[in-house]
């Protein structure tokens, strides 16, 4: 058996308290299966096979998602634990700004979801490879496990803000966010 997305949405708008993130590091239920719910690369959310058609859901759904140790994602309830499948990363950032300079500088991003995260030790960023391509895979973690991947435009934002420095002896590319330098590269 597979909850459908309204049922579920309304089960969590009941048990949310009206609070905009509801309190899902204090929910642990037990696993009730797979739904049929498939979070695509490109950020579509489908349901057996169909895109969600309220976007209203879909970010609901954005702020129940975690990913738990044994790497899998779950919509998480106070009574209800549902396995879904993700492709890459369930969010992405669309778009990166900073404000300030040097190492006073602090860069946001927005995801799909529209909610801005700042880079830095709430939200850190890491830039990473495929496996299969070494295309860089720049990830900004938002919460409970859950990434938003820099989408190709919002990663050319952000190498407008780019410094070279020198880490450990190693000359290396990043950005300054909250104080912190945040390698996305080797320098050359």
């Amino acid at each position: 058996m597979t909850r459908k997305p309204d049922e579920l949405a309304s089960a969590v708008e009941q048990n949310a308290g009206g609070k905009a993130l509801p309190p899902l590091d204090q929910w642990n239920p037990g696993l009730l299966g797979d739904m049929d719910l498939l979070i695509t690369r490109d950020g579509s959310w489908l349901f057996e096979g169909k895109p969600i058609g309220r976007e209203a859901i879909v970010r609901l759904f954005s702020t129940i998602l975690r990913k738990e140790q044994d790497g899998a994602y779950y919509l998480v309830t106070p009574v209800e634990k549902w396995r879904i499948a993700v492709e890459d990363t369930p969010l992405l950032a669309h778009s990166a700004e900073a404000t300030g300079e040097g190492d006073s500088q602090v860069i946001s991003v927005t995801t799909n979801m529209g909610e801005t995260l700042e880079i830095g030790p709430d939200h850190p960023l890491e830039v990473g490879a495929y496996p299969d391509s070494e295309e860089p895979r720049p990830v900004v973690a938002v919460r409970h496990g859950v990434e938003a991947r820099l989408v190709t435009n919002a990663f050319y934002q952000l190498a407008e803000f780019v410094e070279e420095q020198t880490v450990n002896g190693e000359t290396v590319l990043g950005v300054f966010s909250h104080g912190k330098f945040w390698k996305i590269g080797q320098g050359g």
